[in-house]
């Protein structure tokens, strides 16, 4: 039957029967507002409700609407910055900080799943994959890292041949497998964590968007029908929040990213084109990434627009993008396509902070999100109840304004895009 409320995608088709949640009518009291109904926000919600907090969460939508339940759901560690970037941003402590949450980050979803029964599609195994020599170099570096800096002991180094055995595609020369990681149906554990939060006490209204807020003792966040007055604000809404938090806007860029689901394969040819059932991700600025899921469908993702435009046939080129790893596929129909925006940072490391004393935010996840977001949640939680350490070394991650101001700024990003693409030529 599928969602009502959603883009018709897969996953919407796919999810388990949600509650359609009433909209915000009147004036709420609470401890913590929360504004954003992904992953990011539910697990806030969820974090401080059982710390006894009284919380109201805010969704424009319906939970899960935005990229949390509509991503390519791959569950990876680290974030898209890299560990190098990070310690000259950081220096080494901090960014091994941030390296041991991202663990945190994967065992923390194994844990909720497993505490609230969230029935997701979990699956563990990661491929990373190089397309030419260069990155099969940059593979052995990072795998040196892995092992030697950050002794990371999930991770091992797959050559050519044994991968042929795992993917059915010659595109690939060499791969990282990492078991720690993984992949599931992301809407429906979006949607397991509203439950889980709404069973701790939080109300959670749907429909219901925060148009604007007035920090003070007591924050005040109005949406079109009513207000929540709470002792603390979580933004979480990311490249959505918009001119809610104008200050915030300016330090994300929204990136629209496709996925296409095949139709259904059969258990066998599903199983010969990824054979241990790993999430898959080549190298390229401009990557592939796909997995099975647990209906025999391939969710291929391969496409990315920076410009902002939907003049170009989205669908098609990720299908082409599709056949130039598994042409066997050609035959295939494709029964969903859709798109959805994931937010950047310049420097794409993850921007958490304080916009005053009780108004935190969380955002610029660039692409990593869906392990990322889970834990920052909690971090966020911890820092409300007074231990903000672990939140404050995000905090201190430095982030400079996408350069050209409103008008200029996707322009300039555009073109800064076309020398990564073209590197991914050569």
């Amino acid at each position: 039957m599928g969602l009502t409320g959603y883009i018709d995608s897969y996953y919407a088709s796919s999810a388990a029967q949600a509650p359609e949640r009433p909209a915000l009518e009147g004036v709420a009291e609470a401890d913590v507002c929360v504004v954003g109904g992904g992953i990011a926000g539910c697990s806030a919600a969820l974090h401080l409700a059982e710390r006894g907090y009284r919380v109201a969460l805010l969704e424009e939508h319906r939970v899960g609407w935005g990229a949390s339940g509509r991503s390519g759901a791959q569950a990876i560690h680290g974030v898209a910055a890299g560990q190098v970037k990070l310690e000259r941003l950081l220096g080494p402590g901090d960014a091994r900080a941030v390296w041991d949450i991202s663990l945190e980050g994967l065992a923390l979803m194994r844990e909720l799943i497993r505490r609230f029964d969230i029935a997701c599609d979990w699956v563990d195994g990661y491929l990373l994959c190089a397309v030419k020599p260069r990155q099969v170099r940059e593979l052995e570096a990072e795998l040196e890292e892995l092992r030697e800096r950050d002794a990371y002991a999930s991770v091992r180094w797959i050559p050519r041949e044994e991968l042929r055995t795992l993917l059915a595609s010659e595109r690939y020369l060499a791969a990282l497998y990492d078991s720690n990681s993984g992949h599931l149906h992301p809407l429906n554990y979006t949607l397991g964590l509203a439950r889980a939060a709404e069973a701790c006490g939080v109300r959670i209204f749907e429909g219901s968007r925060a148009l604007s807020f007035v920090p003070g003792e007591k924050v005040r966040v109005t949406t079109p029908r009513g207000e929540v007055r709470a002792r603390y604000l979580v933004l979480c809404g990311n490249v959505y929040l918009g001119a809610t938090a104008p200050a915030l806007a300016r330090k994300i860029m929204a990136v629209a990213t496709y996925i296409v689901a095949t139709a259904p394969l059969g258990a066998e040819r599903a199983r010969a084109l990824v054979t241990n059932n790993a999430a898959v991700c080549d190298m390229n600025w401009v990557l592939d990434y796909f997995r099975r899921s647990a209906d025999n469908r391939l969710l291929f993702g391969g496409r990315v627009n920076y410009s902002g435009l939907k003049s170009f046939d989205a669908p098609a080129a990720t299908r082409a993008r599709m056949l130039r790893v598994f042409p066997q596929l050609a035959d295939v129909r494709i029964d969903y396509a859709w798109g959805g925006e994931v937010d950047i940072t310049l420097n794409r490391a993850p921007h958490f902070g304080r916009l005053s004393p009780n108004v935190f935010f969380l955002q610029g996840f660039s692409g990593h999100g869906i392990a990322l977001t889970g834990i920052a949640g909690k971090l966020v939680a911890e820092a409300i109840s007074g231990t903000a350490e672990r939140f404050d070394v995000f905090a201190r991650i430095p982030h400079a304004d996408f350069p050209g101001g409103h008008a200029l700024r996707r322009p300039a990003l555009v073109l800064a895009m076309l020398y990564f693409r073209l590197r991914d030529l050569l």
